[in-house]
């Protein structure tokens, strides 16, 4: 390879093939020698450019000839044609590519919408939505969703931007997104928050033998005054914060993770108070309610729909 800047580079196997029969030139240069077969196979659009009479080398024609064959210039850099090359090559040449960057997957779907490879948006949604990434970049994949357009796959980062405040902090994706995408995004928490809220005005739902009231042995302060429709009379103060605190998380962040943590944070003061009564038999009894109380609130958002309208 010459290092004249001038110069072309040219792809990585196996996109260097000796009989390939086109060139794709990325927007910096790089030649990819692909056959136009796989490419055809892949999408209409390759397949009606491919059907079209190509010039031979001596013609007099705008199209580049190199190497005897048509050299076609595409907008796409180098590592978006990669990937996206590499969905449309059959696994035996190429395995699919590790989407790890978020501006990758983007100009991936990208390209992919623009020429029509409607295959590569399942395989892209494989590696993006997954529990591991959902939980952590919940609205960037929502963003990226709606910007593709892809329903089943903004309702379920949907879901998980619950984990998130109502009024979310800055991301970049945010961008992708119009204002009406991000209306129902925020009017979808604010009501899986009032479903949630529900279950605080009615305590039937909590079966008597997890509700922790005071026997004789306890020595934790109770509180005779009623209020927010929980029952109080032999109620220990650590349970009526508990259930205070974590209804306050949820009007924030309406989902199980929520009362996963504010459990956690409960059993850790139960364990730490000078009640033996309450530090022996708390923290079974929390974690079986920590299966109720989540299966409640899931239940409560899961009537609650997300309006897109694509």
């Amino acid at each position: 390879m010459s290092d004249s800047p001038d110069s072309p580079t040219f792809a990585l196997p196996p996109f260097d093939h000796v009989k390939a029969d086109v060139i794709l030139r990325s927007s910096d240069g790089m030649e990819f020698r692909v056959f136009s077969l796989f490419l055809s196979l892949a999408s209409p659009f390759f397949e009606t450019l491919f059907d079209l009479p190509q010039p031979v080398e001596e013609s007099d024609t705008d199209m580049e000839i190199k190497d005897g064959l048509p050299v076609v210039p595409v907008s796409e850099d180098n590592k978006t044609l990669d990937s996206l090359l590499r969905f449309c090559y059959p696994c035996t040449l190429a395995e699919d590519p590790v989407l790890e960057d978020f501006r990758e997957i983007i100009n991936v779907l990208d390209a992919a919408k623009k020429y029509s490879l409607d295959a590569i948006q399942p395989a892209v949604c494989k590696t993006l939505f997954i529990p591991s990434i959902l939980e952590v970049n919940s609205l960037r994949c929502f963003a990226i969703a709606c910007r593709a357009r892809m329903q089943d796959e903004c309702i379920l980062a949907a879901k998980y931007t619950l984990r998130e405040p109502l009024v979310p902090e800055w991301f970049e994706e945010i961008e992708l997104i119009t204002s009406t995408e991000l209306l129902s995004l925020l009017t979808y928490h604010r009501g899986c928050s009032s479903a949630v809220q529900i279950l605080k005005n009615n305590d039937s739902w909590i079966q008597a033998e997890l509700n922790p009231r005071c026997g004789r042995s306890c020595q934790c302060k109770t509180d005779g005054g009623g209020g927010g429709g929980w029952p109080s009379s032999g109620l220990p103060e650590w349970w009526k914060s508990f259930m205070a605190s974590t209804f306050l998380d949820l009007l924030d962040k309406p989902c199980a993770e929520t009362v996963r943590t504010n459990i956690e944070k409960a059993t850790q003061s139960v364990r730490q108070r000078g009640c033996t009564n309450c530090r022996e038999m708390a923290p079974g009894r929390l974690r079986e309610f920590a299966i109720i109380f989540t299966k409640k609130v899931e239940e409560a958002t899961s009537e609650i729909m997300l309006n897109l309208k694509f």
